[in-house]
């Protein structure tokens, strides 16, 4: 086992080239390239290659993705376990005033569009 090891030490490594344009893609799209769209990236250059290969190749360069963060918390109206932090329904449907200023009330809404910015619509 040990001669083994030593014999394919002094072998060439036939994946130079290979790791040079993992390499090169990886850098060029700033680290953001994980395997999988390196495997696409260098299919679209006419490299036939399998995803796993780069993913090993990538594992022995040491090369890994930065995993985008979500930029906003998406509103979520559950309330929990909390009987207690829920407020009285005061108004109880009765939304008739007799003067002005007397009941207030608000809804929040959020809806996507694109681009992905969080948009929110306030109906008072």
């Amino acid at each position: 086992m040990f001669y083994y090891h030593i014999r394919q030490s002094t072998k060439p490594d036939k994946d130079l080239d290979l790791k040079e344009h993992i390499n090169h893609i990886y850098h060029h799209h700033k680290g953001r390239y994980g395997y999988r769209r390196i495997t696409l990236e260098l299919n679209n250059q006419g490299m036939v290659i399998n995803h796993k290969k780069v993913q090993r190749l990538m594992q022995e360069m040491g090369l890994k993705a930065k995993i985008r963060q979500r930029k906003y918390k998406l509103y979520s109206s559950y309330q929990g376990e909390q009987p207690n932090k829920i407020k009285d329904n005061v108004l109880k449907r009765d939304f008739n005033a007799d003067k002005p200023n007397q009941k207030w009330a608000t809804d929040v809404t959020e809806f996507k569009v694109h681009p992905p910015n969080p948009k929110y619509a306030t109906i008072p």
